[in-house]
């Protein structure tokens, strides 16, 4: 396992658990021969990225993909709700 210098892991992240969480991590961690730290690191990293790509990213397949296409290609359409609701004073301007 790298050493935290070889890793540049310089920040601690501290976090409480139930023992039946601690349990359960630890079962994994070693069930992927790794230590504690690393099993969580990667968990918590696995599952930002996905959130943060669901955020970005979005698949679709080519029917989808083409409405998709669609949607975006065609003229604007005029929305007076909104044209009147931007044209109204907000609350920071009352």
């Amino acid at each position: 396992m790298p050493t935290t210098a070889k890793t540049g892991r310089t920040r601690r992240i501290n976090i409480r658990a139930t023992s039946q969480d601690e349990s359960l991590i630890r079962q994994g961690a070693k069930q992927r021969g790794v230590n504690l730290s690393s099993f969580v690191l990667e968990s918590a990293r696995l599952h930002a990225e996905q959130v943060l790509a669901d955020k970005r990213d979005f698949a679709l397949d080519p029917r989808q993909w083409r409405q998709f296409l669609d949607l975006l290609d065609r003229p604007p359409q005029p929305k007076p709700r909104l044209r009147r609701l931007l044209r109204e004073p907000g609350v920071l301007d009352r």
